[in-house]
């Protein structure tokens, strides 16, 4: 069965952070969960948020599941969700200079209206 991929159902998942880093350790760890993150196929936004889109709510919770049971201990996350129609509106600056966020491909074909199938 093939469904239409619609710009509000696709999500756009955020996970924000605070980690310890005061010993070696605590270092370590963090760095082992930043990498946790990428190997799920989040982008770094900035040094402590990451965003990932994905297709379903499902899939969503799936992956707070496995974020929350890889946080390192005293770290804390902060998580929401946002459709891929409200993050086309979204804008990243560097400096003085405006640029549109980083589109994967999912947002992409919506900003295109190219049609898409699971």
């Amino acid at each position: 069965m093939n469904t239409y991929l619609s710009g509000y159902r696709i999500m756009w998942l955020f996970v924000m952070f605070d980690l310890p880093t005061i010993t070696e350790e605590d270092r370590k760890e963090a760095t082992k969960f930043r990498k946790y993150l990428l190997d799920e196929g989040f982008d770094m936004m900035q040094f402590s948020v990451y965003t990932r889109y994905c297709t379903s709510y499902e899939q969503i919770e799936s992956l707070e599941k496995r974020i929350s049971c890889s946080l390192p201990k005293g770290g804390k996350i902060f998580t929401f969700q946002i459709t891929d129609k409200q993050y086309g509106n979204s804008h990243l600056y560097y400096g003085h200079s405006k640029k549109k966020a980083k589109n994967p491909e999912a947002a992409i074909i919506f900003q295109s209206g190219w049609e898409a199938f699971i």
